[in-house]
């Protein structure tokens, strides 16, 4: 089996490698930072026994060339994908009226456009093979609004779109598409985006602790072998997909009292 994971340099992706390596499987890592799939790729062979059967190659899931250009290599070493997760994603926090446009942009093209070259890269592979499974990481944010994160929260929502879509043109295939919503997650990126946090987007999102990197990938693979449509991974988030619409309104109506106190 060969399991190819976008964004696999840390966090989730890097805990969804850490899991299909120990079961045995070819584990493809692709991400923009090369020292850090290196450090990923020794983390990995630390913890599986035998080493396990590890490919890092670095690239950016944005540009369409450089990502097929990976994927391939990814290939040419350990055969066709069998399962893509696609984790690779960005978060910049900031009000959309001060945000630079490109800001702005390479969060939608690497949270959009990443995945979308993420599958393309595997599907019509799949398509003549009959079979595959494709994960896609959006997040709890794609069914909220929340200040400061309109590029975010665009981009997450945007995924549902495009996984719903693919989904129902594999039908009749033996290959599954699923999407998965993390709360949020103990990575590095929440880190460094919490210190540009602001208190609004704080006020919103609330205090909860936030989930193990390594719970939430235990998780996703868990639906991965399901051949889950849509993973939730807690009742909160669950909750706000299915009654987002009754919901937003009185979230936003919450909101606007809070901020005027």
């Amino acid at each position: 089996m060969h399991v190819v994971v976008t964004g696999g340099s840390s966090g989730i992706g890097l805990e969804v490698a850490k899991i299909y390596a120990c079961r045995g499987a070819s584990v493809s890592l692709i991400a923009r930072n090369v020292d850090r799939l290196q450090a990923a790729r020794n983390e990995i062979e630390r913890t599986v026994e035998g080493g396990g059967k590890i490919f890092v190659i670095g690239a950016d899931a944005a540009s369409g060339v450089e990502l097929s250009a990976a994927i391939q290599a990814c290939e040419a070493t350990f055969g066709p994908c069998d399962i893509l997760v696609a984790s690779a994603g960005i978060v910049e926090p900031g009000w959309f009226h001060e945000q630079a446009v490109d800001i702005f942009q390479v969060q939608w093209q690497t949270n959009v456009t990443g995945v979308v070259n993420a599958v393309r890269a595997v599907y019509a592979g799949m398509r003549r093979r009959g079979q595959g499974r494709i994960m896609i990481v959006s997040s709890a944010a794609a069914f909220i609004g929340i200040p400061a994160y309109t590029a975010y929260c665009a981009s997450k929502s945007a995924l549902v779109g495009f996984a719903d879509a693919l989904r129902l043109e594999a039908v009749g295939t033996d290959i599954s598409v699923g999407i998965c919503f993390p709360p949020d997650t103990d990575t590095p990126q929440l880190s460094r985006e919490i210190e540009s946090r602001p208190r609004e987007a704080a006020l919103l999102m609330g205090t909860i602790k936030p989930s193990s990197a390594a719970d939430i990938g235990r998780k996703l693979v868990v639906g991965v072998d399901r051949r889950r449509g849509r993973v939730y991974f807690t009742s909160s988030v669950a909750a706000l997909a299915m009654l987002g619409p009754v919901a937003r309104p009185i979230i936003a109506w919450w909101y606007k009292h809070r901020i005027s106190h």
